[in-house]
């Protein structure tokens, strides 16, 4: 068929839509008001906008009514939990459990502790992972498919599976495995079942000292080394998901940005550091946000390396103060309120963090390349 036989379309110029502009404005107020309300558009418009108001209140009370119960019996005493005529808001104001849980919970030593143990496994892990992630993306070796896809893998294995062997690898810390050899009898006691020395230090008095001295200087529990260097080794908590995320950037980013820094006599790490990181700037922060959050209420890694209370951390802050304790109709409720006040008082720095952080958080979400290929 021929171009010439296509039928144009009919299109409207720019001079005929403001004439048609200008009548309108020209045209009597009633006409203008009855074209604009009373038409089918502006019906169905408001019928749409009415669907999404009563949607975004219905799902906006499901999820905002718990905090607020929460919040509400956060100050309200222990007489307000059997008085039936309350229910959001107290009768009796009081701040005992905010004051209880700063002084006798060790609130202040828990906020210290966990800034500094969040702060820096989530700089590293922010590192680590655009690190590992910028070569899976960008460099093409054997073996590379077979990495991501352990990297994959990592996401869902239960932490539980692996609980035993973290504890162990690092309550007996060998990681060059040259403890743990016996000479002269040429038997091999692994370093992980220190019981069985017990047998022969009796015949080799140096074992008594070397036992010893590996409990004290090879015991990497109720430290924060565990978790450090699971985060330089890039296996820590949610690892596989930041590298999965930073690698879906880092595949968008136009490869002619490298091969002109190459040409200009650019390194490889020297183009990552100087022309890769500075365009993804919002990603790591989106990474370092959530690294930073999963290790501030984190409980299971916390509470599998740190096993005495020597060190507080922010998941054991939740308890009942003693000045709080009592025996009365409502101490269930009563005690269902300080735990959900420990609650509160963890999750409100992250609550802060993230007005400061919104713009950055949805910045990198937006570019983080979570599509299919």
């Amino acid at each position: 068929m021929n171009a010439q036989n296509i039928e144009k379309k009919p299109t409207v110029r720019k001079e005929s839509k403001n004439k048609i502009k200008v009548d309108f404005d020209r045209s009597p107020l009633k006409e203008r008001l009855k074209a604009k309300f009373l038409s089918l558009f502006f019906l169905k418009k408001v019928i749409w906008y009415i669907i999404r108001l009563v949607l975004l209140i219905g799902i906006s009370y499901i999820v905002l009514f718990p905090f607020f119960t929460k919040i509400a019996g956060s100050f309200m005493a222990p007489e307000d939990f059997v008085d039936v005529t309350v229910r959001l808001i107290p009768k009796h104001f009081s701040l005992d459990m905010y004051k209880a849980i700063w002084t006798e919970q060790n609130y202040l030593q828990a906020f210290t502790n966990t800034l500094f143990l969040s702060v820096s496994t989530a700089l590293i892990q922010t590192f680590v992972c655009c690190f590992v992630a910028y070569g899976l993306a960008k460099f093409k070796f054997k073996g590379n498919k077979f990495v991501f896809l352990a990297v994959i893998f990592s996401l869902v294995i239960p932490h539980q599976t692996l609980q035993l062997s973290l504890f162990m690898n690092f309550r007996y810390f060998d990681i060059l495995g040259i403890f743990g050899f016996l000479d002269g009898g040429g038997i091999k006691i692994p370093f992980t079942d220190i019981t069985l020395l017990e047998g022969v230090v009796d015949i080799i008095p140096e074992i008594e000292a070397f036992e010893k001295w590996t409990a004290q200087g090879l015991t990497l529990t109720n430290t924060y080394w565990p978790l450090i260097i699971m985060s330089i080794c890039g296996l820590a908590f949610k690892n596989g998901l930041y590298i999965f995320m930073l690698r879906q950037f880092f595949r968008g980013v136009p490869d002619e940005l490298e091969e002109s820094a190459y040409i200009d006599g650019s390194g490889t790490i020297h183009t990552f550091l100087t022309i890769i990181l500075p365009l993804s700037v919002p990603m790591m922060i989106t990474v370092f946000l959530f690294a930073f959050s999963w290790q501030w209420t984190d409980d299971f890694y916390t509470g599998l390396f740190f096993t005495t209370t020597k060190t507080v951390l922010m998941p054991k802050i939740v308890g009942i103060p003693t000045s709080l304790t009592n025996d009365y109709a409502g101490q269930n409720l009563y005690y269902s309120a300080i735990r959900n006040t420990c609650g509160i008082m963890i999750i409100a720095p992250l609550i802060v963090m993230y007005l400061f952080c919104q713009k950055y958080l949805v910045q990198g979400i937006e570019r983080s390349g979570l599509t299919a290929d």
